[in-house]
């Protein structure tokens, strides 16, 4: 989503929760009335603000609020965390909230000084792979990438971004829908074909429970396109790759190829375990929002679907491991009987 350089826009009503300033104010921390207002008057703000800009905005309702009071609140903003410091090479730092704001990336253009916010799992992950090849204690990650927006390229009007929280549970639920579609089809896919009437039953549970889950999700997604019309459109924050078309559909795709019940069971347990940890892994990381609450619903669905499967692969073993102790057991008694008849045979 785009952010100009200063701030852009007032939220409008009923679309983000007011800041409970109680609830981050460090402990032994004494309550301020003017704090309270600059704090409630930055997070009303979307975009970038500089300490002037700042300073400018409440100086328009309290001229009695003074630019020292903005400086030090902006830096008690950060030390409880719920505001960041951005440098756009401008040579002056702005200042973004960050309460129910995910953190996140930026590509920032010269030729208009706007930015625009993005999150990817690709990026996040080597820079993990980088610090701990180098055994380094990454604290922060800051990414900005500088060149021209296709509106300044094209010249046609690109389109604009809305609240970040909105677009950040947008691209949430996506993802939630993508997998559970993904699911819905490898569950499905997984009862036809398996054999066993326990383990097949086990996959028809899992695809209703799927379609369920989908049906929920798609009017959750439903009721935020109500809140702003325009959010369909509204430019993509989340960039995961490996979960645009559905975390289970490299696993369909497996299925497709023949496999057993036991392989079908593996498949769905590899699947649910890798979903579980990509939703719980991003989800905690998330600050507090509809995003990571989504993220953190399903990393427990997946949870109760992989002790399921795991279940169920136990039981299929245990039952495979019964049957063939029962043949052998049935292949020695038929043995040993057979050489006494022979034998009472012989004996007349």
């Amino acid at each position: 989503m785009a952010t100009t350089g200063t701030a852009t826009s007032n939220v409008p009503a009923g679309r983000m929760p007011a800041m409970d300033v109680e609830r981050v104010r460090p402990a032994g921390g004494k309550r301020s009335s003017k704090r309270d207002f600059i704090v409630n008057a930055f997070l009303r703000q979307e975009g970038h603000l500089s300490a002037d800009d700042l300073v400018d905005l409440i100086r328009k309702d309290d001229r009695g609020i003074s630019r020292a009071t903005v400086y030090r609140t902006l830096q008690w903003m950060m030390d409880a965390g719920i505001a960041r410091k951005v440098d756009f090479g401008e040579g002056r730092f702005r200042f973004e909230h960050s309460y129910r704001h995910p953190r996140h990336f930026h590509l920032i253009c010269k030729t208009c000084s706007q930015s625009f916010e993005f999150l990817s799992s690709d990026i996040e992950s080597l820079i993990e792979e980088v610090a701990t090849a180098r055994n380094f204690a990454s604290k922060q990650s800051v990414v900005q990438i500088y060149g021209t927006c296709e509106e300044c390229q094209t010249g046609r009007p690109a389109t604009k971004g809305g609240t970040t929280e909105l677009i950040f549970a947008r691209d949430a639920l996506r993802i939630a829908i993508a997998t559970e579609r993904s699911g819905l089809e490898f569950y499905s896919r997984a009862a036809r074909i398996t054999q066993d009437p326990r383990g097949r039953s086990v996959f028809q549970k899992l695809a209703e429970e799927e379609k369920g889950h989908l049906s929920t999700l798609e009017g959750r997604y439903a009721q935020l396109l109500t809140i702003d019309p325009e959010l369909e459109a509204r430019p993509t924050f989340l960039f995961f790759k490996g979960a645009a078309n559905g975390l289970f559909a490299e696993g369909t795709d497996r299925l497709t190829r023949g496999v057993n019940d036991q392989q079908a069971l593996l498949i769905g347990i590899r699947c649910e375990r890798g979903s579980h940890r990509f939703f719980k892994k991003y989800g905690e990381r998330f600050e507090d929002s509809e995003g990571k609450q989504i993220f953190m619903e399903f990393a427990d669905e997946e949870k109760q679907h992989l002790e399921l499967l795991i279940r169920e692969y136990k039981s299929l073993i245990n039952r495979k491991g019964r049957r063939r102790a029962a043949r052998r057991s049935a292949t020695r008694e038929g043995g040993a009987v057979k050489p006494a008849k022979a034998r009472r045979r012989a004996n007349g």
